[in-house]
């Protein structure tokens, strides 16, 4: 039986600009800030939720407030994965 025939691979070359020096892309910024904004604001949402006996932040959703804090956590982890 004949033996596969093997392909060479082209070595990997970074995108380059007009005068030929390698283009890096910067960092997002703003991952960081959101991550630790949606951090805080679900834990402040939780321990005034506490605080208050179910009083604040609104009364009408009562135990579902707890929910609304860990979707803020929530979203604070998400925007941790785009962190770098």
């Amino acid at each position: 039986m004949p033996k596969s025939r093997v392909r060479k691979k082209d070595n990997y070359k970074p995108p380059t600009n007009a005068s030929g020096k390698a283009v890096r892309k910067e960092p997002a910024r703003w991952p960081l800030p959101t991550m630790l904004t949606l951090f805080g604001i679900g834990l402040v949402w939780i321990i005034v939720f506490y605080l208050t006996s179910g009083s604040y932040p609104i009364e009408a959703l009562g135990n579902w407030n707890l929910i609304v804090g860990f979707v803020f956590f929530g979203g604070g982890f998400v925007a941790a994965t785009q962190w770098r």
